[in-house]
């Protein structure tokens, strides 16, 4: 650290805000409406129970408007620094300083540690400095991204892989480094698994700096959706341990992706932050300007919950606007991010008093952003209050999560009446939540499991959560998982019911990765990862969430499966996306007949539990056959006939079949002979054609 003189201090800068490292010092600035006073704290080190130095901000020569300011000379990079903002305890006025927090910037580009953090102590009257986080000065951008370019895969070329930082990596047998293990660097050294199974795009939970301690006694908050930051990378992610580390490290990984022609992208929370409710801990926002960062009931001041973690950020408040914009940007200018999944995004359609208004500033201000242009922007179009947008939300340019197509598809494979209509137009893309507005095929993000819920291989074993080890009585989690156990709740030993899970699992791959939309995959989803039944395991940091890594050759035929199914996706095998045309055109420009177990019939009927459909793509000169059958007895289904223009029928996919012959490219498919197919119990089959004078592209 550089030596500063004791009094030397300068007037500084209101712009830009945060602290911002120059030739011979630093300007730091922040946004603080209704303080008294605020204090520039200096550390040494993250464990000092006091600052080395407290710098008074002068109300009159270091406020300009709202915000407070100062130059200091002689301060590098790694200081490590904080506030304290003098105010009222007013909170039937919005207003909750308290003069004994230490504060982080809401602009900081890195946190820091203490050994011993203290939620109890930031939620405490008293002195927290010993136990709290603080911000890090960062030095200008002089990091060596050398030819680094972003692969700018089109929604329709992208398979989406949902997988966490830490967990990915950290069991022993990952065959990552120790040290390396559920970090920024151990994700780079598992980037050949990527490659192999050929996903486009990691979407990462939130990498965003959040608060651990956000969980019931004795456990750690790991999926990272309590923010304390929305600038500085997890440091919890950084295998380095100096300051300044998990800046660097998270580029690296950023770079070793891009390289691997695999984009990155983040699952951003900017609905609330980790401070709580009345209740909850000063770390940041509330102690500087609660006021303008939260949406308060105009009466008591009491927090609106819209997020269901206590508060809800005031996002259309022009000052939070400037905020979440200037984060995106930096995340895409200087951590060069490829695209962003907003975690609960209705909460942004809200106005101050909570309201949902029909042009939200902040969603029209990222997506006429030309900096945020050519990312990817993908909402998850509800929040915690009941709010649903899935089919409505703001804009041209968002992608959403299609929570109908998670539950229709559950729905159909488990074998509920009253399905197989929603089935049909979950295959399409869902024309009927977004055919209205003429937008493209890709428009829904098709999933069955993500992060929040059952992973795959426990859709299939379990009928019921079991989060008894999350320490809240089995309370916590959805009730409503439309789960099958196939026979038996958790493992089986009975061989039967492995072979029909292992089925569903295929079945549910299937219409994933093969519906018209743009796929996402859970991490570990094509090796069976299991958390025992537990569908909320935001608190386990063990073996529960861990990836299994001895799964993949446990699983050897269910990764191969995907695999292929990627392949069939990806290299354009089968064309299941038009790339310049809307989600309407696609359907009436290519003849697509629906079908039962005889041609041209098909059962709409409430107990019906299968369906067939032919796709006629004439410009690729290709059809393709679907039969789905969800019954628990075998069904023999009609199949067209073709004309002498064809070559015949193959058989490409066969959930029900051991692999290898559950799935095979074209030139290696059986050759299907007759006029009927027999589709066993719980399976799905594809077949394709060609014409005859096509290659045999694969």
């Amino acid at each position: 650290m550089g030596a500063i003189a004791a009094n030397t201090v300068e007037r500084g800068k209101s712009f830009p805000l945060g602290a911002s490292l120059v030739a011979d010092g630093a300007n730091f600035s922040v946004f603080s409406k209704h303080a008294s006073a605020v204090e520039l704290l200096l550390f040494n080190g993250a464990d000092d129970t006091r600052p080395s130095r407290v710098i008074d901000l002068d109300p009159r020569t270091q406020r300009t408007y709202h915000y407070w300011h100062a130059f200091v000379p002689g301060v590098e990079a790694g200081r490590i620094y904080g506030y304290r903002a003098h105010g009222p305890f007013v909170p039937e006025k919005g207003l909750r300083f308290d003069v004994g927090k230490v504060l982080l910037d809401p602009y900081a580009k890195c946190v820091a540690r203490p050994s011993h953090t203290s939620r109890v102590a930031a939620r405490s009257h008293g002195d927290n400095a010993a136990t709290a986080l603080k911000s890090v000065l960062a030095g200008p951008d002089a990091y060596d991204w050398e030819d680094d370019r972003p692969p700018r895969t089109s929604f329709e070329k992208t398979v989406i892989y949902e997988l966490h930082v830490g967990n990915f990596t950290r069991h022993p047998n990952s065959g990552v480094e120790e040290s390396r293990r559920g970090t920024y660097a151990g994700l780079i050294d598992k980037i050949p698994y990527l490659r192999d199974l050929g996903i486009s795009a990691i979407e990462l939970l939130p990498v965003f700096a959040f608060d651990e301690e956000t969980a019931p006694e004795g456990r750690r908050n790991v999926w990272g959706y309590q923010p304390l930051s929305f600038f500085a990378p997890h440091p919890g992610y950084s295998s380095r341990l100096d300051p300044l580390g998990a800046l660097d490290e998270f580029r690296d990984m950023v770079k070793a992706m891009h390289r691997a022609s695999i984009e990155v992208i983040l699952d951003v929370v900017y609905n609330h932050t980790a401070e709580g409710g009345a209740d909850g801990a000063t770390l940041s926002f509330r102690g500087l300007a609660n006021e303008t960062y939260y949406i308060l009931d105009e009466n008591s001041g009491d927090y609106a919950d819209y997020s269901g973690a206590g508060n809800s950020l005031n996002a259309n408040e022009s000052t939070v606007r400037r905020l979440i914009l200037d984060s995106l940007r930096y995340w895409v200018n200087e951590m060069h991010v490829d695209g962003f999944r907003f975690d609960l995004a209705a909460v942004l359609s809200r106005d101050e008093r909570g309201r949902p208004i029909a042009s939200p500033p902040v969603l029209l201000d990222i997506e006429s952003d030309p900096v945020l242009a050519n990312v990817k922007l993908i909402a998850e179009a509800w929040d915690a209050a009941g709010l649903y947008q899935v089919g409505g939300f703001v804009g041209d340019a968002w992608k959403e999560w299609n929570g109908r197509f998670r539950d229709d598809v559950r729905r159909f494979l488990k074998g509920d009446d009253q399905t197989v209509r929603s089935l049909a137009s979950r295959l399409l893309g869902s024309p009927d939540i977004y055919g209205a507005q003429g937008r493209e095929p890709e428009q829904s993000i098709n999933f069955v499991t993500c992060h929040d819920g059952f992973t795959l291989n426990d859709l299939v074993s379990y009928n019921h959560k079991h989060n008894e080890t999350n320490g809240e009585w089995n309370r916590d989690g959805s009730n409503v998982n439309h789960s099958w156990n196939c026979g038996i709740e958790g493992p089986a030993e009975d061989a039967e019911i492995e072979r029909l899970r292992n089925r569903q699992v295929k079945n549910f791959l299937v219409l994933t990765l093969l519906s018209t939309g743009t796929p996402m995959l859970l991490m570990g989803d094509e090796v069976r990862r299991t958390q025992r039944g537990n569908n909320n395991a935001y608190c386990l940091d063990d073996e529960t969430t861990w990836f299994d890594w001895s799964a993949v050759a446990r699983h050897a035929d269910i990764h191969r499966f995907v695999r292929q199914l990627v392949v069939f996706r990806t290299a354009r095998a089968l064309p299941l996306e038009r790339f310049d045309m809307t989600l309407n055109e696609l359907i009436t420009q290519h003849r697509i007949e629906w079908h039962g177990v005889t041609l041209g019939e098909p059962d709409w009927g409430d107990v019906s539990h299968s369906l067939a459909a032919t796709m006629h793509f004439d410009a690729d000169r290709v059809a393709l056959h679907f039969m789905m059958n969800a019954y628990w007895e075998a069904l023999t289904f009609a199949i067209p006939l073709l004309d002498e223009s064809h070559l015949p029928w193959r058989c490409c996919v066969d959930t029900f079949r051991l692999s290898p012959a559950d799935i095979s490219v074209w030139s290696e498919a059986e050759t299907v002979l007759g006029e009927t197919v027999i589709v066993q119990p719980r399976s799905i089959v594809m077949l394709v054609t060609k014409f005859h004078d096509m290659g045999t592209r694969e």
